[in-house]
């Protein structure tokens, strides 16, 4: 796999570094970073199906943008060298990096000091004390510019939708969803909005006055003109 060039972070807080007179360690490869944490990726079937379809409509949506990154279950390291320190969001988005080439894990080092600048978690009450606590201070030291919450079986958030945005002094300040055609919304700074309509998080485009279609969506698109080429 392609190497992407490692960025030299100066005066980088987390760097590694060895006592006087000892050994320098060697530097971790690629391949030294595991790329799971050896837990399911989902819940349930329907925690599973919210992460699906919030990352295949965003990466929908950013078709067209070369210097921007998509991703979600991904292991990502943000203390330069070290292969423990790490942390997987459900669905990132991070602006102003190479779409490609392809990660198998994310080294903030390696990508200019970037983390992700929008995530969102796929919650739930089993979820709850780490989301609330232990994420949401890592995200807002790493930077991370909002921090959104969906719990789809409603375990505990009410609404089932939760939204931050991180102020000056990097704490996170919620954003209120307004009620607006039958679902509470809020825009992000993606440029897409996100609503929560009954129990089904969806997003929205308001440049284009439509919904971002999910993965499922887009494929029984594909057929229904692949049928309509054939004269079916």
């Amino acid at each position: 796999m392609q190497e992407t060039k490692t960025v030299p972070i100066t005066g980088d807080a987390t760097a590694i570094s060895s006592p006087a007179g000892a050994p320098t360690p060697p530097v971790p490869t690629l391949a030294d970073y595991p790329e799971s944490d050896g837990r399911p990726m989902a819940e349930t079937p329907w925690h599973m199906q919210a992460m699906i379809d919030a990352i295949g409509s965003l990466k929908e949506f950013f078709r067209d943008r070369e210097d921007v990154y998509v991703g979600g279950n991904m292991m990502m390291y943000y203390v330069e060298n070290d292969t423990r320190t790490s942390v997987s969001p459900d669905v990132f988005v991070t602006l102003g990096v190479p779409k490609l080439p392809e990660r198998r894990v994310w080294r903030t080092w390696v990508e200019g000091g970037r983390f992700a600048d929008f995530v969102l978690e796929v919650t739930s009450r089993a979820t709850r004390q780490e989301d609330e606590g232990r994420k949401k201070e890592l995200y807002a030291a790493l930077g991370v510019r909002e921090y959104w919450q969906f719990d789809p079986d409603g375990d505990y958030l009410d609404p089932m939708l939760k939204g931050r945005r991180l102020d000056a002094r990097s704490r996170y300040r919620p954003l209120a969803l307004e009620a607006r055609d039958g679902a509470l919304c809020h825009g992000s700074l993606l440029g897409v909005e996100l609503r929560l309509e009954g129990d089904r998080l969806r997003l929205f485009d308001p440049a284009r006055n439509e919904y971002l279609r999910t993965l499922a969506e887009l494929q029984t698109r594909v057929r229904e003109l692949e049928c309509q080429l054939r004269g079916e």
